[in-house]
């Protein structure tokens, strides 16, 4: 019988020189093994030789008395050739010294007696088929990870370079006479250094952004970058976020939970809107920074870390400080380093690298692709003001992209805000007014003050007392001012 052919049933070759214990061990396997058999150790090695070429044989049963040569020296070449092989003896001796050797020197698996019982014979031949394909998943997996580790090393190294350029300083798209170059310089000087930074600026200008840049620019890079919005949660559930709690230590505590602080252990925690934090929750973190460690909620022990703190805030913090309403101490321990932002108004040279980059990252969003800007729709954006920002423009650009019939964004798709770019109240008028304005700067600023004077006068019915006191003058000289300017009635 062929074994070239696929099986569903593993193969097991028996070996034994008598005919009717062959038939019966046949019988015993057959339906749940191919069972091949032979009357001699040299017709086992030569079916041995003709099927292992395609690894069909998975078990060896051998009887130990043969003529010529016994069964555990058949089973010791058969270990040197087809180490894979599961190798059992059957033999109607108890000679410990067989048992000995053909354990040492075959690694034989297992030692069966005769008589044998069918149940118990099937029973430790399934467990050698389970075994052998232990060994074959065992062999594949070493050698997966043996050639896997270098490969996921380089994937692991190719994924956080790009990581790196996506949120280190070449992330931070500018111009080259941006503003925000002075920020990109500091934040190259510092990142090194294990500082506090405190990151200002408007909502939406990007705070976020320079902590991952000065996170992948700095030692720390390889390890967690960890962020929190501390105004979007009360005092309580903003400190089992950040410090982690035990189970119990509250109502709902199902299990213990490793905070903030813990999950950034190595690398960098970034605090954003800290402004907002209560003066109660401000020594807690105030200690924290200091001392290097905490206690999580319902814990008796406190834990260690090491965290480099970036903290972000929209709020004029010093003034917070005047007020009472900041912890001075935590103000100096946060803003070791002080970073400022600029409005994205103020940054109108990185507005079309800005566009691009973001209309890019949306469209992967999306899964739209897009060609880009027409002029006309690059000059509205240019144009625009931007209160909200960079995250303003960028919810602009998904808008305009999802609209978008064309590749091509065209100014038709700007919202009515942007096309319609706003000026203040009455602006238009003021500056037509200010353009009649003849002469030079001294004229033109008298021109301005007799126009003060007489709205002030008309508006209060000709009362200098109320007029006066208005424009912070005395009642003598508004008289003295409205004579020169001959507002004064005869």
């Amino acid at each position: 019988m062929s074994l070239t052919s696929l099986r569903k049933l593993p193969a097991v070759l028996v070996i034994d020189d008598e005919v009717r214990s062959q038939e019966a061990l046949r019988r015993t396997l057959e339906e749940d093994f191919e069972v091949l058999c032979a009357s001699s150790a040299a017709e086992g090695m030569e079916i041995l030789e003709k099927e292992q070429s395609t690894a069909a044989i998975r078990i060896v049963l051998c009887d130990q008395r043969m003529p010529g040569i016994t069964g555990v020296q058949f089973l010791k070449e058969v270990r040197h050739r087809w180490p894979d092989i599961v190798r059992i003896i059957l033999s109607g001796y108890t000679d410990a010294e067989d048992i000995i050797t053909g354990v040492n020197e075959a690694g034989i698996w297992q030692y069966l007696l005769k008589p044998w019982q069918p149940d118990q014979l099937l029973l430790t031949l399934q467990r050698a088929a389970e075994v052998w394909r232990l060994q074959q998943e065992n062999q594949r997996l070493s050698l997966d990870l043996r050639t896997a580790e270098p490969v996921l090393k380089r994937r692991v190294e190719s994924k956080f370079e790009k990581a790196k350029h996506a949120f280190g300083l070449a992330g931070l798209i500018r111009a080259p006479d941006s503003p925000l170059n002075g920020v990109c310089d500091m934040i190259a000087r510092i990142a090194p250094y294990d500082l506090s930074v405190l990151v200002t600026g408007e909502s939406g200008t990007g705070k976020e952004m320079v902590a991952r840049a000065i996170h992948y620019e700095s030692r720390r890079a390889s390890k967690a970058f960890v962020t929190e919005n501390c105004a979007a949660l009360p005092d309580t559930l903003l400190e089992s976020e950040l410090f982690g709690y035990k189970r119990g230590a509250f109502t709902g505590a199902v299990e213990d939970r490793v905070g903030l602080f813990q999950q950034a252990d190595g690398g960098t925690l970034f605090l954003d809107e800290i402004g907002e934090t209560s003066p109660a929750f401000q020594v807690k973190l105030l200690r924290v920074l200091q001392e290097g460690e905490f206690r999580p909620l319902g814990s008796n022990r406190s834990l260690t870390v090491d965290v480099r703190v970036i903290a972000a805030t929209n709020r004029d913090l010093e003034e917070d400080v005047h007020t009472g309403r900041f912890r001075e101490d935590l103000y100096y321990r946060l803003a070791t380093i002080a970073l400022h932002v600029p409005p994205l108004r103020e940054r109108a040279m990185d507005l079309p690298l800005l566009a691009q980059r973001l209309l890019e990252s949306s469209s992967t969003v999306l899964g739209k692709p897009s060609s880009g800007f027409s002029p006309e729709a690059l000059a509205g954006l240019t144009a625009y003001r931007w209160p909200g920002n960079v995250r303003e423009l960028q919810n602009e650009i998904l808008r305009m992209l999802a609209l978008a019939d064309t590749p091509k964004l065209v100014a038709d798709l700007l919202s009515l805000r942007v096309r319609q770019v706003p000026v203040s109240k009455g602006l238009e008028k003021e500056l037509a007014w200010l353009g009649s304005l003849n002469g030079g700067l001294k004229e033109r600023m008298e021109q301005l003050e007799a126009q003060v004077l007489k709205e002030a006068m008309l508006r209060h019915r000709g009362n200098k007392s109320r007029a006066a006191k208005e424009l912070g003058l005395s009642r003598v000289g508004l008289r003295s001012k409205l004579n020169r300017y001959g507002l004064e009635p005869a």
